[in-house]
């Protein structure tokens, strides 16, 4: 294992090929679009940039991080990675239309990891015919600073597939937890509802901050469920919620009108500068 594809230079997708390089793989991250790539790369620099500031990082690892890393908008840039992991939007058929492509494209020995945070990894397996060697890699952000990495397995998916992409994470520096494939995994499961209600509460009249500091101080959580929610992003909340809901059809992950009220107007919190709190 030695190469790493990472489809997306998002948030999430820019993150994972810092830390996979920073591990010692060489990562070639695949965008859509050059100005989407361009615009993919200068998050990373600038990440990377931070990291070391805030000596999260070393200086001494910057330009052997940035040697391993290299940008295209071809998937076959990548055809001979050993694993691929995903980060496109969380949108099943999105995520499907790329994993049938990377299906055709990628030798077939290689691993296609999903970075889905609710998504079923047997419904995006299922149009490959490698489902043995599909897997979930959910990370969490900031990738660079959490230490956790959620590996979701399907019915599919082989122990040999799981073994490998354990070993990986922890090469990655991450702490691994194992969850079966039902929505929103474990942590997710727990986490969305939990900030689903605190959007309620602020529907119903109450302030973030006083929400946010009760869970703080009540609870000894380091972040409230509101200022999470938008640093977590509340279209990603009301996408993971929806699944949630369809997946189990359960009125208790109904999504609050509130927040759906709040994506529709472009409110999805820190990356846009206004969700419960303003960013500007």
């Amino acid at each position: 294992m030695e190469k790493i594809l990472v489809i997306g230079s998002g948030l999430m997708g820019s993150g994972i090929a810092l830390v996979s390089a920073k591990a010692g793989f060489d990562v070639t991250v695949v965008e859509r679009s050059q100005a989407d790539l361009h615009q993919g790369m200068e998050r990373m620099k600038n990440t990377l940039t931070s990291l070391i500031q805030k000596e999260t990082w070393t200086k001494g690892e910057k330009e052997l991080i940035w040697d391993r890393i290299q940008g295209s908008t071809m998937l076959e840039s990548g055809k001979d990675a050993h694993l691929v992991i995903e980060a496109v939007p969380e949108k099943l058929s999105f995520k499907q239309a790329v994993f049938r492509e990377l299906d055709q494209v990628i030798n077939k020995e290689a691993i296609l990891a999903s970075n889905t945070s609710s998504l079923s990894i047997a419904a995006i397996g299922g149009v490959t015919e490698r489902p043995d060697k599909v897997v979930g890699m959910h990370f969490f952000s900031p990738v660079p600073v959490m230490k956790l990495l959620e590996l979701v397995y399907s019915l599919s998916t082989s122990d040999e597939t799981l073994q490998k992409v354990k070993l990986i994470g922890e090469k990655m520096g991450k702490t691994t937890i194992i969850a079966k494939d039902f929505p929103g995994f474990t942590v997710n499961r727990v986490l969305v509802p939990m900030m689903n209600e605190a959007v309620y509460l602020v529907m119903e009249g109450n302030e973030p901050e006083q929400i946010d500091r009760g869970l703080e101080l009540g609870a000894n959580h380091p972040l409230g469920p509101l200022r999470l929610a938008d640093y977590v992003g509340l279209d990603v909340l009301l996408f993971t919620l929806e699944s949630l809901y369809e997946g189990f059809n359960d009125s208790k992950y109904r999504p609050c009108p509130l927040l759906r009220r709040m994506v529709e107007a472009g409110r999805f919190g820190k990356k846009t500068g206004q969700g419960f709190y303003s960013y500007k």
